[in-house]
């Protein structure tokens, strides 16, 4: 049977953000991760996802090997003690449960801004790495094709998408509000991963215009600035850029902060200066705060703004779950018609069997011309006669009644005989 795919989850939702950042895993160790998950657990269809939000594995397996997989995180990440986070991380062992749970993080439902944008891609990436590393198999394509026309559906069908309500457009209104006393307020954007571009283009879009953008690799900085008119400022000369600027945005991927305190304490800061961290682990320390005039807001700090945007996302939410259970149900006949496909096969094959048979009989009195006539007579007859029996499983697999026709046809044509003379 097919129906052991399971989940084990840390979010936001249990975790908190320091919690998150500990156990976050970046791409190399994320790839490193599923090649350990295949070495030490009998499971399959293996498929890793973290993010800023949260950090999860998804496998089918008729064993919970939730704990199993904390441990090897905690390897993973060099935490000895990990189990004592045990309790922040959900374990979903109920094959539908953690189906519907994939479904509804991948379209958005589960996100801190609800619809973000940004998570249709990082599911679609960690697909990417399972399929790398041969951590996926024909259960997993299947559930991830379907959950990725899913979103073509939600995208089409619905306002879920629409408006730029995004863990990174709600910085973007936070800034807003932070400088609406300031004129023409100066902000810098440091690291131009997937959240920092986002913010970029997010912020060419609003009234900002001393704007400048900085990153360790210059050319994706001068990249960005070209596709969204800003203003590059060498990473070398990031001091001074923070002396100048009011706002500092960072997204900087690192395991330790990047923004210390010693770092900006030599600025003398005479005005408010303001960090807004987006980064998993925190790219600024947190005590920055006790130099004066100095505050800081990480990625927990940023809650969903009642936009106009993401109250028509709320408002479709009812549409995008309606269009989820579809999609599940369908994945899920799909799923039926898995169990019934080797008796299929072996049906087929014990058909093909006696046609090959009978042909071998009459082939030596035959010209070649009808040999050709005979095969094609004896396919299409094997076709029309295999045709009933398939349909006939396919609806007995929706019904969940599939069992007893596939005893029936190993009893009438004694498929288990014909399957062991194939493998032998």
């Amino acid at each position: 049977m097919l129906q052991n795919f399971k989940a084990i989850s840390l979010s936001y939702k249990k975790a908190p953000l320091d919690i998150r950042e500990l156990i976050a895993l970046d791409e190399t160790s994320c790839r490193q991760f599923l090649q350990t998950l295949k070495s030490f657990i009998q499971a399959s269809d293996v498929l890793v996802l973290s993010t800023c939000n949260r950090t999860e594995v998804y496998y089918n397996a008729d064993t919970d090997y939730s704990k199993e997989i904390v441990k090897l995180l905690g390897i993973t990440k060099g935490i000895d003690n990990i189990s004592k986070y045990l309790d922040y991380f959900t374990v979903l062992n109920e094959h539908n449960d953690a189906v519907q749970h994939l479904f509804d993080v991948s379209m958005g439902l589960e996100s801190q801004v609800v619809g973000d944008m940004q998570i249709s891609n990082q599911v679609k990436v960690a697909y990417q790495w399972s399929a790398d590393n041969d951590t996926a198999g024909p259960f997993l394509h299947r559930l991830m094709h379907t959950i990725f026309f899913t979103n073509k559906r939600v995208v089409q069908e619905t306002s879920f998408r629409d408006g730029a309500a995004s863990t990174s457009y709600a910085a973007i209104e936070l800034i807003e509000e932070l400088t609406a006393d300031i004129i023409e307020p100066s902000i810098l954007v440091v690291g131009l991963g997937e959240i920092g571009a986002d913010v970029c283009r997010n912020l060419k879009d609003t009234g900002f215009k001393n704007i400048k953008i900085s990153n360790r690799t210059q050319a994706k900085a001068e990249a960005l600035a070209e596709e969204c008119g800003l203003e590059v400022l060498p990473f070398e000369d990031i001091v001074q850029g923070m002396k100048e600027a009011d706002v500092i945005i960072s997204s900087v991927a690192r395991e330790t902060p990047f923004f210390t305190k010693e770092m900006v304490k030599r600025l003398d800061v005479l005005t408010y200066k303001f960090f807004i961290d987006l980064a998993v682990p925190r790219s600024v320390e947190a005590d920055l705060e006790s130099i004066p005039g100095v505050l800081v807001y990480n990625i927990d700090t940023i809650q969903n703004k009642a936009s106009e945007a993401l109250q028509r996302r709320i408002n479709s939410v009812p549409q995008v779950k309606q269009i989820i259970t579809e999609s599940i149900e369908q994945f899920n006949d799909w799923s039926k018609e898995m169990i019934v496909s080797p008796t299929i096969n072996r049906l087929k094959n014990a058909l093909e069997s006696i046609r090959q048979e009978e042909m071998a009989r009459y082939l030596k009195k035959m010209g070649p011309e009808e040999t050709k006539r005979l095969d094609s007579i004896t396919k299409s007859m094997m076709q029309k006669i295999i045709k009933l029996p398939v349909l006939q499983l396919k609806a007995a697999c929706k019904r969940g009644e599939a069992e007893t026709l596939i005893d029936l046809l190993n009893d009438l044509f004694d498929l288990e005989k014909q399957s062991e003379e194939v493998s032998h």
